[in-house]
Formats: structure tokens, sequence, C-alpha cells
């Protein structure tokens, strides 16, 4: 029974074929042992041959020798050819057995054949048969089919070989195709996870920013109350701050999960994701930046976006209004303005505030993920200080309701 994962005895057969000679494992050892069967053979055909004369003690030892060049015809044919063929020359002008050194001179030819070119494999050739027509006109002169036949096994050997040679170069083609094709595939996939990686990493980065954000500036307020009058605590003010943190803790905590169950999802990378937040979601924004001391006026008139045009304003809202909260200054005045116009959303975020973001030594990926979630949906977005203070953040998102809207 074969062994399970062995190949067959045909496959290693077509796997030899198909491979280039020179590079097989342990051709050195194959082709000592092939010039050991060749000698052999050759042996057995001179002495069973009753047509020809034996050969003579000379003629012996020249088709012995003949064949020890064998064992190095994949690494130079030329060489392992010319010398094969300075040995039978003398043995075939001798007038000894001539059919015995056929099988060593048609190996030879086909191995120079399958691994050169066919300009040099046909010059070679050419080369050969002169000098084998040659020597049997002058043992034979009168034996015009033996000419006939030595030319016939000559060019179908050369051709085989160079037939072999041909199928090699198209099955590496082929090979080196599917090779080709297969890295696409994985740098291709390697692509997509970068991509999605970057996407969860913007995700958390908007989300984490934000709520952090504001339950630290929840929790000051908190801290204020307690601490600017113990004996005179505001209960209700203090109540009110605890629940807008538990609050913005529920809502990040559910925006969390929803990132968290992409990650654990077993199908294709980027196909599995939760609800994309929405326009519908930039007035809780307005609402929890209002919670955290900023002064917020909104604008909303959009009539449509498409979910990844949606998501991205809702997320670069979310991050200019987080920046606003953490480096603005206290209590600044913010607009938040949405609108379509020719086919495109266009989105400003306004504040009068100071400008620490601009200048601090680390400012952190806020503004570099906004790019990148206007440039994810074929947007732009502008970013910096206004002449008259404060900091601006506009992008333009394309929706692609303006040419629907014309047909």
């Amino acid at each position: 029974m074969r062994a399970a994962g062995r190949p067959r005895v045909g496959e290693r057969v077509m796997a030899a074929v198909n491979r280039d000679p020179r590079t097989a494992p342990h051709g050195t050892r194959n082709d000592a042992l092939l010039a050991v069967a060749l000698a052999a053979l050759a042996t057995t055909m001179a002495l069973l041959d009753t047509e020809g004369l034996p050969p003579d003690a000379l003629g012996w030892a020249l088709l012995l020798i003949a064949h020890v060049p064998v064992g190095w015809r994949r690494r130079r044919p030329v060489l392992v050819l010319l010398a094969v063929l300075a040995c039978i020359a003398p043995y075939h002008a001798l007038d000894n057995n001539h059919v015995a050194p056929i099988p060593v001179t048609l190996v030879v030819l086909y191995t120079v054949a399958a691994t050169g070119t066919v300009r040099r494999t046909l010059l070679i050739g050419a080369a050969v048969l002169g000098v084998t027509l040659t020597i049997n006109a002058l043992t034979n002169p009168d034996t015009v089919i033996e000419v006939l036949r030595i030319s016939g096994w000559v060019i179908a050997v050369l051709f085989c070989g160079i037939d072999v040679r041909y199928y090699r170069q198209y099955v590496a083609a082929i090979v080196e195709r599917a090779e080709r094709a297969e890295r696409t595939r994985e740098e291709e996939a390697r692509r997509r996870v970068a991509e999605e990686r970057l996407r969860i990493a913007r995700d958390l980065h908007d989300l984490l920013a934000h709520s952090i954000t504001l339950i630290g500036v929840q929790t000051s307020v908190a801290a204020h109350v307690l601490a600017a009058d113990p004996e005179r605590l505001d209960r209700e003010t203090m109540a009110k701050s605890l629940d807008d943190i538990a609050e913005t803790c529920r809502t990040a905590r559910g925006e969390l999960r929803t990132t968290l169950d992409v990650l654990r999802e077993q199908g294709a990378v980027g196909e599995a994701r939760g609800p994309l937040p929405g326009l519908d979601g930039v007035p809780d924004l307005v609402a929890a930046a209002r919670l955290a001391g900023a002064r917020v006026e909104s604008a909303v008139r959009v009539r449509q976006a498409s979910p990844a045009v949606g998501a991205a304003a809702y997320r670069i809202v979310q991050e200019a209004l987080t920046n606003v909260v953490r480096h603005a200054g206290p209590e600044p005045a913010v607009r938040v303005a949405l609108h379509e116009e020719r086919g495109a959303l266009h989105l400003s975020v306004t504040n009068d505030g100071t400008c620490r973001a601009e200048v601090s030594p680390n400012p952190g990926y806020g503004l570099a993920g906004m790019r990148e979630r206007a440039r994810s949906v074929g947007g732009t977005l502008d970013a910096g200080p206004r002449r008259e203070g404060g900091f601006e953040v506009r992008a333009v998102l394309p929706t692609g309701t303006d040419r629907e809207g014309d047909r």
C-alpha cells in the first residue's frame, strides 16, 4: 500500500522530466550510475551482435573509456560530448563493432540539445553528422542505407532534446506565473489586513480619545464642586456630573464592544463590521461637547449620505470637538456646520479658543486620523489656526447625490 503523501511513480517521472536537469538533486551520482548502465549495455550489444566484428583490446578500451565522461554530462555537456567523440571516432575508424557506442552517443547528444540553445544544438549536430558520415564513408563507402539511418537517429535525438527544452521552459513559465499570482494574493491579503488594522486603530483612537476627554472634563467639574465649598455641597450638580460620566462610559463601552466584535469575526477581513455611526449621531456629539463646557452651535443641512461618508463625517466631527474640549481653553465657542453642495458634503468645525494642539511637541494622531478619514471616502480635509484666533477644521466629502439628481 502506498504511503500517505508519497508521490506516485508517474508523478516522480513527470517531475524529473519537467525539472531542469542541471538543478536536479544528486545529479552527479545519478549520471555515474547512468554511465555504468550504458557501459554494461554497450558491452552486451558488442558481445551479442553477430553481424559486426567484436572489438579488439584497443576497441574495448576506447569503448569503456567513452562512458567515463557521462558522469559530468549535466555540468559540462559540450565538453562531455567532445570527450565521448574523441573516443568513439577512433573506435569506429578502427572498424570495431559500430552498434555498441550508439546508446552513449545518443545520450550525450540529447543532453546537449536539452540544455543548450537551438543554435548551439544545430551547429553541434551538423559537426557530429559531418564527422560520423566521414568516418562511415571511409570505413563503409557502399552502405548508403547506413548513412541515412545514422543521420536519422542523430536528427531525431537532437529535435527530441530541443522539444524537451522548450517543454521545460513552458512548465517553468507556468510555475512562475502561479508563484507570482500567489505572491500577489499574499500581498493583497497583507494590504487588506493593514488597512483593516488602520481602520480599527482610527476607530479606537476616535472613540477612546473622545470618551476619555469627556470623562476627564466631567470628573474635573465634580472635583471642583467638591473642593469649592464642601459645607455647601450642591448635590444636584454633583449627581448630574456623575450621571454624565456614567452615560459616557456606557456609550464608550457599547462602541468599543462593536469594534472588538469585528476583531473576533472569523470571516473575510473588513467585511463583517458593526453598524457604522452616521450623521444622525452628530447631535449627540454636540450635546456631549456642551456637557463638557463648550458653547456649541450646530447647523446640519444634509439630505442624505452613504454610510461610509456619514461615518467619516461623524468621526471627523467627533475628533474636532474632542480637540476643542481638550485644547481650546475654558468654555470655547464652537460652530459645527454640515451642508451639501454640488454633490459633496461640506463640513466645518470652528472654534475661537486658543490653539495649543498645534504648538504641542506631541500633537498625537488626531489630525492625521481626520485626514485619513476624509481620504478613505475620496474627500479632502484642511485644518489649521484662524487669522482671527482659534482653530478650524474643514472637509469636503463627495456624496454623488448631485449627479443622481441631474438624471
